[in-house]
Protein backbone atom coordinates (compact mmCIF):
# COMPACT_ATOMS: atom_id res chain seq x y z
CA UNK A 1 0.00 0.00 0.00
CA UNK A 2 1.54 3.51 0.71
CA UNK A 3 3.85 6.07 2.55
CA UNK A 4 2.80 9.47 3.62
CA UNK A 5 2.45 13.54 4.78
CA UNK A 6 1.00 16.09 3.32
CA UNK A 7 0.15 19.57 0.55
CA UNK A 8 -2.67 21.60 -2.67
CA UNK A 9 -3.45 24.85 -4.77
CA UNK A 10 -6.08 27.04 -6.73
CA UNK A 11 -9.68 29.11 -6.72
CA UNK A 12 -12.97 27.75 -5.78
CA UNK A 13 -15.95 24.82 -6.31
CA UNK A 14 -14.64 21.63 -5.37
CA UNK A 15 -16.38 18.63 -3.01
CA UNK A 16 -14.22 16.03 -2.18
CA UNK A 17 -15.45 12.49 -3.40
CA UNK A 18 -15.32 9.15 -4.43
CA UNK A 19 -14.68 7.53 -7.79
CA UNK A 20 -12.63 5.79 -10.28
CA UNK A 21 -9.49 4.79 -12.75
CA UNK A 22 -9.28 1.44 -14.50
CA UNK A 23 -6.85 -1.65 -13.08
CA UNK A 24 -3.10 -2.23 -14.01
CA UNK A 25 -2.61 -1.82 -17.81
CA UNK A 26 -4.52 1.47 -18.36
CA UNK A 27 -4.89 3.33 -22.21
CA UNK A 28 -2.33 5.31 -22.41
CA UNK A 29 -4.96 7.71 -24.72
CA UNK A 30 -7.63 10.03 -23.59
CA UNK A 31 -10.44 8.27 -21.70
CA UNK A 32 -14.59 9.48 -22.42
CA UNK A 33 -16.04 11.95 -20.03
CA UNK A 34 -19.58 10.48 -20.07
CA UNK A 35 -20.93 9.20 -17.44
CA UNK A 36 -21.16 5.61 -16.94
CA UNK A 37 -24.43 3.53 -15.79
CA UNK A 38 -21.91 0.80 -14.49
CA UNK A 39 -20.13 2.66 -12.42
CA UNK A 40 -19.88 2.27 -8.58
CA UNK A 41 -22.80 3.43 -6.54
CA UNK A 42 -19.79 5.98 -4.44
CA UNK A 43 -20.06 7.41 -8.01
CA UNK A 44 -23.37 8.78 -7.10
CA UNK A 45 -21.93 10.91 -4.90
CA UNK A 46 -22.24 15.20 -6.05
CA UNK A 47 -19.25 15.65 -8.37
CA UNK A 48 -16.80 18.69 -7.89
CA UNK A 49 -17.87 21.59 -9.30
CA UNK A 50 -20.80 19.95 -10.78
CA UNK A 51 -20.94 22.97 -14.14
CA UNK A 52 -18.59 22.76 -16.78
CA UNK A 53 -15.73 25.56 -17.11
CA UNK A 54 -12.71 25.34 -18.64
CA UNK A 55 -11.56 22.13 -20.10
CA UNK A 56 -8.36 20.37 -18.41
CA UNK A 57 -6.42 17.17 -19.74
CA UNK A 58 -5.04 15.48 -16.42
CA UNK A 59 -2.11 12.78 -16.62
CA UNK A 60 -2.32 9.98 -14.50
CA UNK A 61 0.30 7.82 -13.16
CA UNK A 62 0.40 5.43 -11.15
CA UNK A 63 2.00 2.05 -9.86
CA UNK A 64 1.00 -1.54 -11.06
CA UNK A 65 -2.21 -2.49 -9.81
CA UNK A 66 -1.13 -5.58 -8.46
CA UNK A 67 -3.19 -5.44 -4.81
CA UNK A 68 -6.89 -4.86 -4.39
CA UNK A 69 -6.12 -1.42 -2.75
CA UNK A 70 -4.17 -0.33 -6.13
CA UNK A 71 -6.91 -1.21 -8.72
CA UNK A 72 -9.26 0.59 -6.41
CA UNK A 73 -7.13 3.45 -6.38
CA UNK A 74 -7.00 3.12 -10.44
CA UNK A 75 -10.81 3.01 -10.67
CA UNK A 76 -12.19 5.87 -8.33
CA UNK A 77 -9.54 8.11 -10.72
CA UNK A 78 -10.92 7.19 -13.82
CA UNK A 79 -14.57 6.80 -12.95
CA UNK A 80 -14.61 10.10 -11.03
CA UNK A 81 -12.71 12.16 -14.35
CA UNK A 82 -15.63 10.49 -16.05
CA UNK A 83 -18.34 12.27 -14.16
CA UNK A 84 -16.88 15.46 -15.62
CA UNK A 85 -17.34 17.25 -19.21
CA UNK A 86 -14.64 19.35 -18.94
CA UNK A 87 -11.71 16.84 -18.07
CA UNK A 88 -10.02 14.22 -20.59
CA UNK A 89 -7.80 12.21 -18.46
CA UNK A 90 -4.91 10.64 -20.00
CA UNK A 91 -3.53 7.38 -17.83
CA UNK A 92 -0.10 5.59 -18.35
CA UNK A 93 -0.36 1.71 -18.09
CA UNK A 94 1.09 1.38 -13.73
CA UNK A 95 4.70 0.04 -13.39
CA UNK A 96 6.02 -0.57 -10.42
CA UNK A 97 9.82 -0.16 -12.28
CA UNK A 98 10.91 3.30 -10.88
CA UNK A 99 12.61 4.02 -14.64
CA UNK A 100 9.69 2.94 -16.65
CA UNK A 101 7.00 5.44 -13.81
CA UNK A 102 9.63 8.12 -15.00
CA UNK A 103 9.60 7.28 -18.50
CA UNK A 104 6.12 8.25 -18.38
CA UNK A 105 5.70 10.74 -16.52
CA UNK A 106 8.35 12.41 -18.65
CA UNK A 107 5.77 11.30 -21.54
CA UNK A 108 2.68 12.87 -20.31
CA UNK A 109 5.26 16.32 -19.10
CA UNK A 110 6.38 16.23 -23.10
CA UNK A 111 2.53 16.24 -23.87
CA UNK A 112 1.74 19.63 -22.24
CA UNK A 113 -1.33 17.76 -20.08
CA UNK A 114 -2.20 20.65 -18.00
CA UNK A 115 -2.47 18.96 -14.40
CA UNK A 116 -0.57 15.55 -13.45
CA UNK A 117 -1.68 13.51 -10.82
CA UNK A 118 1.38 10.87 -9.77
CA UNK A 119 0.89 7.80 -6.97
CA UNK A 120 4.97 7.42 -7.17
CA UNK A 121 6.31 3.57 -7.19
CA UNK A 122 8.30 5.27 -5.20
CA UNK A 123 8.01 8.70 -3.43
CA UNK A 124 12.32 9.29 -3.41
CA UNK A 125 12.99 8.02 -6.10
CA UNK A 126 10.55 9.97 -8.38
CA UNK A 127 10.76 13.22 -6.83
CA UNK A 128 13.30 14.71 -9.41
CA UNK A 129 11.09 14.19 -11.98
CA UNK A 130 8.10 15.86 -10.09
CA UNK A 131 10.20 18.27 -9.64
CA UNK A 132 11.19 18.17 -13.72
CA UNK A 133 7.35 18.62 -13.76
CA UNK A 134 6.95 21.63 -11.36
CA UNK A 135 9.26 23.62 -13.53
CA UNK A 136 7.67 23.37 -16.61
CA UNK A 137 4.31 24.65 -14.90
CA UNK A 138 2.15 21.95 -14.73
CA UNK A 139 1.27 21.65 -10.93
CA UNK A 140 1.28 17.97 -9.62
CA UNK A 141 -1.01 16.48 -7.50
CA UNK A 142 1.02 14.20 -5.27
CA UNK A 143 -0.98 11.04 -4.37
CA UNK A 144 -0.12 9.30 -1.02
CA UNK A 145 3.39 8.64 -1.60
CA UNK A 146 4.91 11.45 -0.91
CA UNK A 147 7.72 12.97 -2.67
CA UNK A 148 11.20 14.10 -0.61
CA UNK A 149 10.24 17.80 -1.34
CA UNK A 150 7.14 19.76 -0.89
CA UNK A 151 8.96 21.53 -4.21
CA UNK A 152 7.95 18.20 -6.40
CA UNK A 153 4.32 19.07 -6.23
CA UNK A 154 1.71 21.51 -5.59
CA UNK A 155 -0.56 19.04 -3.04
CA UNK A 156 -0.24 16.27 -1.68
CA UNK A 157 -3.33 13.93 -0.53
CA UNK A 158 -3.13 10.84 0.98
CA UNK A 159 -3.98 8.37 3.91
CA UNK A 160 -3.35 8.42 7.65
CA UNK A 161 -0.94 5.52 8.67
CA UNK A 162 -0.48 6.59 12.40
CA UNK A 163 -4.68 7.04 12.08
CA UNK A 164 -5.39 3.69 11.21
CA UNK A 165 -3.36 2.54 14.03
CA UNK A 166 -4.83 5.16 16.78
CA UNK A 167 -8.55 4.21 15.58
CA UNK A 168 -7.90 0.51 15.73
CA UNK A 169 -6.19 0.54 19.06
CA UNK A 170 -9.05 2.81 20.44
CA UNK A 171 -11.78 0.50 19.34
CA UNK A 172 -10.37 -2.44 20.24
CA UNK A 173 -9.76 -0.52 24.03
CA UNK A 174 -12.89 0.23 24.13
CA UNK A 175 -14.29 -3.27 23.44
CA UNK A 176 -12.29 -4.96 26.16
CA UNK A 177 -12.38 -1.79 28.96
CA UNK A 178 -13.92 -4.10 31.43
CA UNK A 179 -11.82 -7.00 30.95
CA UNK A 180 -9.14 -7.53 32.93
CA UNK A 181 -5.52 -9.01 32.31
CA UNK A 182 -6.88 -8.18 27.76
CA UNK A 183 -4.37 -9.58 25.77
CA UNK A 184 -4.01 -8.09 21.86
CA UNK A 185 -1.94 -9.50 18.77
CA UNK A 186 -1.01 -7.58 16.08
CA UNK A 187 -0.93 -9.08 12.17
CA UNK A 188 1.38 -5.54 10.71
CA UNK A 189 2.11 -5.80 6.97
CA UNK A 190 5.83 -5.30 5.19
CA UNK A 191 8.19 -3.98 7.95
CA UNK A 192 10.46 -2.30 5.86
CA UNK A 193 8.10 0.13 4.72
CA UNK A 194 7.68 3.13 7.26
CA UNK A 195 3.59 2.72 6.37
CA UNK A 196 3.70 -0.05 8.45
CA UNK A 197 5.66 1.79 11.28
CA UNK A 198 3.22 4.31 11.39
CA UNK A 199 0.01 2.08 11.80
CA UNK A 200 1.81 -0.01 14.77
CA UNK A 201 2.99 2.84 16.71
CA UNK A 202 -0.79 4.55 16.16
CA UNK A 203 -1.73 1.25 17.61
CA UNK A 204 0.58 0.89 20.55
CA UNK A 205 0.18 4.64 21.53
CA UNK A 206 -3.82 4.32 21.80
CA UNK A 207 -3.52 1.21 23.53
CA UNK A 208 -1.16 3.35 26.27
CA UNK A 209 -4.83 4.48 26.95
CA UNK A 210 -5.96 0.71 28.27
CA UNK A 211 -3.83 -0.51 31.29
CA UNK A 212 -5.96 -3.44 31.21
CA UNK A 213 -4.43 -4.43 27.71
CA UNK A 214 -1.36 -6.05 26.95
CA UNK A 215 -0.07 -6.48 23.25
CA UNK A 216 1.31 -9.91 23.84
CA UNK A 217 2.53 -11.16 19.84
CA UNK A 218 3.16 -9.32 16.33
CA UNK A 219 3.55 -11.04 13.04
CA UNK A 220 4.53 -8.56 9.92
CA UNK A 221 2.86 -10.23 6.52
CA UNK A 222 3.33 -8.68 3.43
CA UNK A 223 -0.15 -7.15 2.50
CA UNK A 224 -0.57 -10.68 0.08
CA UNK A 225 -3.40 -13.21 1.36
CA UNK A 226 -0.66 -16.00 1.49
CA UNK A 227 1.89 -14.39 3.95
CA UNK A 228 -1.30 -13.46 5.66
CA UNK A 229 -2.49 -17.04 6.04
CA UNK A 230 1.04 -18.36 6.80
CA UNK A 231 1.80 -15.48 9.63
CA UNK A 232 -1.42 -15.40 11.37
CA UNK A 233 -0.84 -19.42 11.35
CA UNK A 234 2.35 -19.08 13.25
CA UNK A 235 0.62 -16.51 15.44
CA UNK A 236 -2.55 -18.86 16.23
CA UNK A 237 0.42 -21.51 17.16
CA UNK A 238 1.99 -19.49 19.70
CA UNK A 239 -0.80 -17.50 21.25
CA UNK A 240 -3.25 -20.45 22.73
CA UNK A 241 -5.54 -17.49 24.09
CA UNK A 242 -6.20 -13.70 22.61
CA UNK A 243 -9.03 -11.56 23.21
CA UNK A 244 -8.70 -9.33 19.75
CA UNK A 245 -6.77 -8.91 16.54
CA UNK A 246 -5.14 -6.17 14.57
CA UNK A 247 -4.56 -7.34 10.83
CA UNK A 248 -3.32 -3.78 9.27
CA UNK A 249 -4.33 -5.23 5.32
CA UNK A 250 -7.76 -6.57 4.59
CA UNK A 251 -6.46 -8.47 1.31
CA UNK A 252 -3.74 -10.48 3.61
CA UNK A 253 -6.79 -10.45 5.82
CA UNK A 254 -8.63 -13.29 3.59
CA UNK A 255 -5.31 -15.13 3.99
CA UNK A 256 -5.53 -14.58 7.98
CA UNK A 257 -9.54 -15.36 8.03
CA UNK A 258 -8.71 -19.23 6.42
CA UNK A 259 -5.70 -19.56 8.86
CA UNK A 260 -8.39 -18.74 11.87
CA UNK A 261 -11.23 -21.07 10.00
CA UNK A 262 -8.76 -23.88 9.76
CA UNK A 263 -7.59 -23.34 13.30
CA UNK A 264 -11.42 -23.63 14.87
CA UNK A 265 -10.74 -20.58 16.42
CA UNK A 266 -13.42 -17.54 17.61
CA UNK A 267 -12.59 -16.77 20.83
CA UNK A 268 -11.74 -13.09 20.28
CA UNK A 269 -12.43 -10.41 18.08
CA UNK A 270 -10.12 -9.08 14.72
CA UNK A 271 -10.27 -5.67 13.83
CA UNK A 272 -8.88 -4.86 9.55
CA UNK A 273 -7.13 -2.47 7.81
CA UNK A 274 -7.65 -0.79 4.22
CA UNK A 275 -11.82 -1.47 3.47
CA UNK A 276 -11.99 -4.22 1.51
CA UNK A 277 -15.61 -5.30 0.40
CA UNK A 278 -15.26 -8.50 1.90
CA UNK A 279 -14.29 -6.83 4.97
CA UNK A 280 -17.13 -5.37 4.89
CA UNK A 281 -19.18 -8.27 3.86
CA UNK A 282 -18.11 -10.27 6.70
CA UNK A 283 -18.45 -7.62 8.72
CA UNK A 284 -22.69 -7.13 7.92
CA UNK A 285 -23.09 -10.76 7.99
CA UNK A 286 -21.39 -10.43 11.39
CA UNK A 287 -21.10 -14.54 11.71
CA UNK A 288 -17.57 -14.55 12.69
CA UNK A 289 -14.36 -12.66 14.26
CA UNK A 290 -13.94 -10.02 12.08
CA UNK A 291 -16.04 -7.12 13.63
CA UNK A 292 -14.68 -3.85 12.31
CA UNK A 293 -11.87 -2.59 9.89
CA UNK A 294 -10.45 0.39 9.74
CA UNK A 295 -10.28 2.41 6.44
CA UNK A 296 -7.53 3.87 4.28
CA UNK A 297 -10.05 5.20 1.55
CA UNK A 298 -8.61 4.69 -2.43
CA UNK A 299 -11.59 7.16 -2.67
CA UNK A 300 -8.13 9.82 -2.41
CA UNK A 301 -7.86 9.08 -6.21
CA UNK A 302 -11.33 10.71 -7.00
CA UNK A 303 -10.24 13.50 -4.81
CA UNK A 304 -6.75 14.16 -6.40
CA UNK A 305 -9.11 14.23 -9.78
CA UNK A 306 -11.19 17.01 -8.60
CA UNK A 307 -8.31 18.49 -7.01
CA UNK A 308 -6.21 18.60 -10.50
CA UNK A 309 -9.10 19.67 -12.09
CA UNK A 310 -9.74 22.70 -9.65
CA UNK A 311 -5.78 23.39 -10.24
CA UNK A 312 -6.31 23.58 -14.01
CA UNK A 313 -9.48 25.80 -13.79
CA UNK A 314 -7.94 27.96 -11.11
CA UNK A 315 -10.26 27.25 -8.48
CA UNK A 316 -10.44 26.78 -4.76
CA UNK A 317 -12.52 24.25 -2.21
CA UNK A 318 -16.24 24.96 -1.86
CA UNK A 319 -16.77 25.35 1.38
CA UNK A 320 -13.36 27.11 2.58
CA UNK A 321 -12.80 30.85 2.14
CA UNK A 322 -9.18 30.60 0.61
CA UNK A 323 -9.16 31.40 -3.23
CA UNK A 324 -6.40 28.56 -2.93
CA UNK A 325 -6.44 25.04 -2.51
CA UNK A 326 -5.00 23.61 0.73
CA UNK A 327 -1.40 22.16 0.16
CA UNK A 328 -2.16 18.87 2.15
CA UNK A 329 -5.37 16.84 2.84
CA UNK A 330 -4.95 14.05 5.02
CA UNK A 331 -7.99 11.85 5.46
CA UNK A 332 -9.51 9.97 8.13
CA UNK A 333 -9.32 6.55 8.46
CA UNK A 334 -12.50 5.61 9.71
CA UNK A 335 -13.50 2.53 11.39
CA UNK A 336 -15.93 0.86 9.72
CA UNK A 337 -18.22 -1.60 11.86
CA UNK A 338 -22.20 -3.35 11.90
CA UNK A 339 -23.32 0.02 13.06
CA UNK A 340 -22.55 2.03 9.55
CA UNK A 341 -21.24 -0.80 7.14
CA UNK A 342 -23.87 0.13 4.84
CA UNK A 343 -23.03 3.69 4.35
CA UNK A 344 -19.53 2.51 3.35
CA UNK A 345 -20.30 -0.70 1.08
CA UNK A 346 -20.23 0.59 -2.29
CA UNK A 347 -16.74 2.12 -1.49
CA UNK A 348 -15.02 -1.31 -0.88
CA UNK A 349 -12.22 -2.07 -3.28
CA UNK A 350 -12.13 -6.34 -4.75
Amino acid sequence: MPQHTSRFTSRRGLLFGSAAVGAGALLAGCTSNDSSDDEPAANDQPAAAESSGKPVTIGFAGPQADHGWLNAINDNAKNRAKKYSDVTLEITEGSNDTAQQIGQIETLINKKVDVLVVLPADGKALTQVGLKAMRAGIPVVNLDRIFNTPQAYRCWIGGDNYGMGLNAGHYIGEKLKGKSNAKVIELAGLDNLELTKQRTKGFDDALKNYPNIRKVARQAAEFTVESGQAKMAQLLQAQSSFDALWNHDDDQGVGALRAIDQAGRDDFLMVGGAGALSAFQAIKQDNGVLKATVLYPPTMAASAIDLARALGQSKGVSGLSEFEIPASLTLYSAVVDKTNVDQYMSTGFK
